[in-house]
Formats: C-alpha cells, structure tokens, sequence
C-alpha cells in the first residue's frame, strides 16, 4: 500500500536544502544589455505613442475620404472648370476671399499692436505684455478691435486681388505671346500683380478708414502694391525653384505635397513682402495718426521722417515679419488646397513651353 507519510530522504531533501521550498527550477540567464537596446520599462510608453499615431492616420484618411467627396459633390455642381474661363477666374475669387479674410481676421491681435507701437514705439515692450494690458483694459473684444472691418475689407480685397491676378498674368501673357511671356515672367507676375492691386485697394479702402481715421487711398497704394508685387513674383519664382529641386515633376506629387510647397512658397515670400512694404507700412500708421487737418500729404510725409528719421521707418519689423511671414505662407496654403477642392491645379511651377523650332 502507498506510504501516508514522507520518506526520510524526501524530508532531508527539503529541510537540509538551502531553499525552503525545495530546489529551484533552472533559471535562464538574461545577457546584459547593450547601449543600443532600448529600455524595457519604455515599452508602454511606446505602445501608448504607437496608439495615438495608428488613431492620427486612421483620422487622417478619414478626413481624406470627406474632403474628397466634399470635392467631388462640388465640382459635379460646379461643372467642369476649363483653365482661364469666367468660371475658373470665379473660382479663384472666391478662394482670394477665404485666404485674405480668414487669415487677416485671424492675426488681428498682431496687427493691433504693430500699428499700436509704430505710432508709439514705447507703448508696449513686446506683444504679450500688449495684449495683458488691453485685455485687462477693454477685455477679450478689444483684443481683437477691428476684426469686423478687417474680415470685410480684406476679404473684398482678397478676391479682387487673387482673382485679378490670374485674370491680369493671362491677358498679360496672351499680349506678348507664350514665349516672350515665359522668358520675362518676373515681369509680366510683377505688372500683373500691381494691377490686380491696384483695383484691390479700392474695395479694401473704406474698411480700412473704418479702422484708422484718415486712412487714404494714395498711401494705401504705396504699402499694398510694392507688397503684392513682392508677394505674387517671390511666391512664383520660390515656388518654380522647389519643383526645379525635388526629383521629378510637379505633376509627381500628391495634393499634401503640393499645398506644403504652398506654405513654404508663401512663408518666404511673406519674409520678402515684410521688408519691402515696412517703411511704407509704418509711414501710413504715422500719417492715419499724426496728420495734421488740411496738411498736405507731401508735408506731412516730411515732418513725419524729420521726427523719427530713416531708423524709426523699421521700428516693428520683426513683428511684422513673423506675422507677414505666416500670414503669406496660410493664404496661399488656403488658395490652393481651394483651387485643389475645385479640381484646379496649384499656382507656381508652371513648365516652359514647348520649344517649336525641334523638328
């Protein structure tokens, strides 16, 4: 019959046994680990940022799928848009509005207190302690003072402005013909632009006296068409410079490309379009601020530099230029990724024509 009771070398085994609960099992030896291991108490947190980037993607094409059936449902009622017809100079129209009242209406802060420190340079230190006082002084609305003329005027001058632009670079290019046209295209975005802005500013001038009393055409015109001049012939040569340095064509990339090309077209030619229409920016918030009643325009420019000199025409700029910058760089990631929406191709990067004399 089986023993009830355990043998005398199995109570030795397990009382005489330096291990209280009989011997351990074989135990697996693990290698030191080297320099380029990683940690094993990071895992989770890996798996956490493996997580988020799996749900960012699956957002991501879900927003892709929206925004083409939005795309689609719209061009089926839009109809078929052919390049350089009243419906695709409509088109960029309506796109010209929503990238300059948009974005102008989204850095009225900024503007606020630019215009504020070029008529008095020691009002404010620096952009924060600005927006603290007037916050605490007028509240969140008089942070953004001005916002309803400024949506209104630039959207009126965004359309005019983009719209005209294609317009004007067509017409332009159809009087000299396709090949002198390519060969002087700084030229002919220049003159283009110029003209565009030049009706641009008539639509966007009276909101613009809404906002600073004694705002004038004639000064208007002298900070917005060397700006858009700027912005239009950089943007374009920026942009062609790109395409001419990734490997393949245009036509290659995807829409998320071309509208980041966009962005950094638009962006660096903001940073040019800062520093050309700064002294003219800055005169045009003296002149709404200091004109005297009945003093002519001449002699007001005049007493206005003898008092703060070529240097003072540069106070602010740095503000300016990260707020042109981004300004700039939004309005043309706007104005394409719409004429993409649209099913139009995106502005800049245009091939030479083709060269008639080959055989």
């Amino acid at each position: 019959m089986p023993l009830l009771f355990p043998t005398q070398g199995t109570l030795s085994e397990v009382f005489s046994s330096s291990y209280p609960f009989g011997a351990p099992k074989s135990e697996v030896v693990q290698p030191p680990r080297t320099k380029h291991q990683a940690r094993s108490e990071l895992y989770p947190a890996w798996s956490v940022v493996d997580d988020a980037k799996a749900k960012t993607v699956q957002l991501s094409d879900a927003a892709a799928q929206e925004f083409e059936k939005a795309s689609s449902k719209a061009q089926a009622k839009a109809g078929k848009i052919e390049l350089y017809s009243a419906k695709y100079y409509a088109a960029c129209t309506f796109g010209g509005l929503m990238a300059c009242g948009l974005t102008h209406t989204a850095v009225t802060p900024l503007d606020l207190v630019k215009c504020r420190r070029q008529v008095d340079s020691k009002m404010y230190k620096g952009n924060f302690e600005a927006w603290g006082k007037i916050g605490r002084a007028e509240g969140f609305r008089g942070i953004y003072t001005g916002w309803g003329p400024t949506f209104f005027g630039y959207s009126a001058q965004g359309a005019f402005k983009y719209g005209g632009y294609e317009f004007f670079k067509k017409f332009y290019a159809d009087l000299v013909g396709e090949e002198t046209a390519y060969k002087y295209k700084t030229s002919l975005y220049l003159t283009a632009s110029a003209t565009a802005e030049f009706i641009a500013d008539v639509a966007l001038c009276p909101f613009e006296a809404v906002k600073r009393a004694g705002a004038g055409l004639v000064p208007l015109w002298g900070r917005q068409i060397p700006y858009t001049m700027m912005k239009f012939a950089s943007f374009e040569t920026i942009v062609e410079m790109i395409y001419a340095r990734l490997p393949g064509t245009k036509a290659d990339y995807g829409k998320g490309a071309q509208t980041a090309v966009s962005f950094t077209g638009g962006y660096l030619a903001g940073i040019l379009c800062a520093i050309v229409s700064h002294p003219a920016d800055v005169m045009v918030s003296k002149l709404n601020a200091n004109r005297q009643p009945g003093e002519a325009f001449g002699v007001a420019m005049g007493r206005i530099y003898k008092d703060i000199g070529f240097a003072g025409l540069w106070n602010g700029l740095p503000v300016r230029i990260v707020m042109i910058g981004t300004l700039t760089g939004l309005q043309w990631m706007i104005y394409d990724y719409f004429k993409i929406f649209m099913g139009l191709p995106t502005t800049g990067g245009a091939a030479p024509p083709p060269n008639k004399n080959v055989a």
